[in-house]
């Protein structure tokens, strides 16, 4: 990455509260020209606040936000021709085609009736929408609804494109599909910046990352920087039989010294390691002499999952604000991600 590309998205201490709740608390980012940037974070976390700031959908209570240079708060109508935005939810007409609402878009930027009909097709066919062009968006699929609305927040051709968690509910095909996309239209020059709770997403698409908990910036840096962070290797181990769970994270737990980072979901635990080989071979004598088979016992790099939890003490997909009033779901005890 080339340190001195110039800053094309920014904010600078911005804070925002909602009554007596601060939602950004003292948050700073600066975006390159022609990189992916990510905010990181489980929901709660304050990424759409400030994604709706940068978008000037929203003032910051103090702090200061600008685009391409334009401070979003004194000029919203020029910072809005520089950008797209496609929120979580579709902000497409459901009693339209996809056709349809991509011309009425190209219209609001005023283009010509014929230029926006072409940016229209154009699109259409980008994000493979062709054969439902003239359908209306009310008998999409959630996929398709999702990609009609990346499509409207790339008619007026911006430099700029902020993406609010866009595959949330997708299915994999289609989230893969939207990866695609997105890395086409970075390779053409467009600036992303991008908010997901998708830890897989994140290192897919992200050329730096912002890790945002409880409104605040608590880690930045590319994914690789960030992994640095968990120290080391982590030495991961399956069991055959889901019933031996336990026995696994108890001899990585005595390997290690610390308590294994368990993945119930995919029945595995894990541990960082500094002698990957040594960790590697001592680990499958002792699940050898406990005769406890396993279907799989490798040493990767550390995940952004276990980076996000290292640094947070719950995982990604745990609300960072107490939404019951009473805390659950909160780190206790032993590691784990459900």
């Amino acid at each position: 990455m080339d340190d001195d590309r110039e800053t094309v998205i920014e904010a600078e201490n911005v804070v925002r509260h909602f009554g007596a709740v601060k939602a950004i608390d003292g948050v700073s980012i600066a975006v390159r020209r022609g990189e992916v940037f990510g905010l990181l974070g489980p929901n709660g976390a304050g990424k759409t606040t400030l994604v709706r700031m940068l978008a000037t959908l929203l003032q910051p209570t103090s702090g200061r936000c600008s685009i391409g240079g334009i401070d979003v708060t004194k000029d919203p109508m020029a910072v809005r021709a520089l950008i797209g935005l496609a929120g979580q939810n579709a902000a497409v007409d459901d009693m339209l085609t996809g056709r349809e609402n991509l011309e009425i878009v190209g219209r609001l930027y005023q283009l010509s009736r014929a230029e926006a009909r072409r940016r229209a097709a154009e699109l259409l066919e980008r994000l493979s929408l062709t054969d439902a062009a003239d359908r209306q968006v009310k008998t999409y699929s959630g996929g398709m609804r999702r990609r009609i609305d990346l499509g409207a927040s790339l008619v007026g051709q911006p430099e700029i494109l902020i993406l609010d968690e866009p595959t949330t509910g997708l299915d994999p095909r289609t989230r893969i599909e939207l990866w695609d996309f997105i890395q086409q239209l970075v390779g053409g020059g467009t600036t992303v910046l991008l908010t997901t709770q998708y830890l897989e997403e994140a290192d897919e698409l992200a050329d730096r990352l912002a890790v945002l908990d409880h409104g605040k910036v608590i880690a930045e840096g590319t994914p690789d920087e960030l992994k640095e962070q968990v120290g080391g290797d982590v030495l991961m181990a399956a069991p055959a039989n889901p019933a031996d769970l336990d026995a696994v994270v108890e001899v990585l737990g005595r390997l290690d010294g610390t308590d294994p980072w368990v993945d119930h979901r995919r029945q595995q635990a894990s541990v960082a390691v500094t002698d990957r080989i040594g960790a590697l071979l001592q680990a499958g004598q002792i699940f050898e002499q406990r005769r406890v088979p396993l279907r799989d016992l490798a040493v990767s790099r550390p995940s952004l999952d276990q980076v996000f939890l290292t640094l947070t003490g719950h995982a990604a997909t745990e609300a960072s604000d107490d939404e019951d009033g009473d805390g659950a779901g909160r780190r206790s005890g032993r590691r784990s991600r459900r």
